[in-house]
């Protein structure tokens, strides 16, 4: 039982925090709020504004929560979490959102054109040259990036996956001539692929999932192969085999459901390399193309010198690029350091 006075402290200790928590919670949405709504303001003074609220913001709710929780909380895994259900939900949901248009140039004639970002008007975001909703073009690019990039790693982590648990399994000759492909597939600079195939491939969601499938499966092959030989090893298959099951049911009863795990938290990882991958494609206009949004092609429209004159052309599909990629890379960490240990150490 703890004494009187360790409570007493554990009390006071509570209260601080949920104080001062309370505090900076209030004060830091306040400054937020102001810096983003302010159209008077300039847009640097709005930025420095609104970080300085969000840091405030973030540190009096993490304080909040352990005073309420009592003990520590990962708030930036929650945000993650959070983040990417939003920009899921919203790519869903987009065309039942109250958006405005995103991609048909005829319906924004008498719209203002580069409009600065302010929470409470009609273009929370901004818009572009053309009077085109820079929250709804960031909301529709987030669907055909997401679309693209989990399109891919589930090609990628299937096909690779499979070949890995095969080539890990069988080794001898199957394990060459994987070990040949892997290998061959590895030694191409990935962006000199992806623009060779984009040559020949039209710049269709179908098309460029395969092609960017093409980066996850040499990584999918190893990670499952190196897995696949490590537990081929352990009692339970070896128990199997001597029970009389078939090579198809080890693999499928006894290699898979351990070989997934570690797979699909580097498959978490990926998508976050494929979400920049295609940014990088469609910024080069090697990917989708306008009017049809994605976040690539919609930081390409800074170039020429408007960035200088409309820096949030740039900065708010960069704030989506970079708020998704970080999201998908710290959950991968998360589940790397849980179920994949060796990877998590690299």
């Amino acid at each position: 039982m703890p004494s009187k006075k360790a409570l007493r402290a554990a009390s006071v200790n509570r209260t601080r925090l949920l104080t001062v928590g309370a505090v900076l919670t209030v004060v830091g949405l306040a400054l937020a709020i102001f810096g983003w709504s302010t159209p008077s303001l300039l847009l640097g003074g709005k930025a420095v504004l609104f970080l300085a609220g969000v840091a405030l913001l973030f540190q009096g709710v993490n304080r909040l929560l352990q005073g309420v929780l009592g003990r520590r909380v990962d708030l930036t895994l929650w945000l993650c979490v959070g983040w990417l259900v939003a920009i899921v939900l919203a790519a869903i949901l987009a065309p039942y959102l109250p958006l405005g248009e995103q991609n048909d140039v005829a319906k924004t004639l008498l719209e203002p054109s580069y409009t600065t970002p302010a929470l409470l008007t009609e273009h929370p975001l901004g818009t572009n040259n053309q009077g085109l909703d820079l929250l709804a073009r960031s909301i529709y690019g987030a669907r055909t990036s997401l679309m693209i990039s989990l399109l891919a790693v589930a090609v990628g982590t299937v096909v690779g996956g499979t070949i890995g648990v095969i080539a890990g399994y069988f080794r001898k000759g199957v394990d060459s001539v994987v070990g040949i492909f892997t290998n061959a597939l590895l030694a191409v600079p990935p962006l000199i692929l992806l623009i060779a195939l984009s040559t020949f491939l039209d710049p269709s969601i179908r098309n460029m999932s395969l092609a960017l499938a093409l980066l996850t499966i040499p990584s999918m092959i190893r990670l499952a192969r190196a897995n696949t030989i490590t537990f081929a090893q352990r009692e339970f298959v070896m128990a199997a085999r001597l029970m009389g099951a078939t090579r198809m049911r080890v693999m499928a009863r006894e290699l898979v459901p351990n070989v997934i795990l570690p797979v699909f938290s580097m498959a978490v990882v990926m998508i976050s390399a494929l979400i920049v991958a295609e940014a990088s494609l469609s910024f080069l206009g090697l990917g989708i193309q306008q009017p049809d949004p994605t976040w690539g092609n919609m930081i390409a429209e800074g170039e020429g010198g408007i960035m200088e004159d409309h820096p949030h052309i740039v900065l708010v599909p960069g704030a989506f690029l970079f708020l998704t990629v970080f999201a998908f890379n710290l959950l991968g960490e998360k589940a790397q350091a849980r179920w994949d240990t060796r990877s998590a150490k690299l």
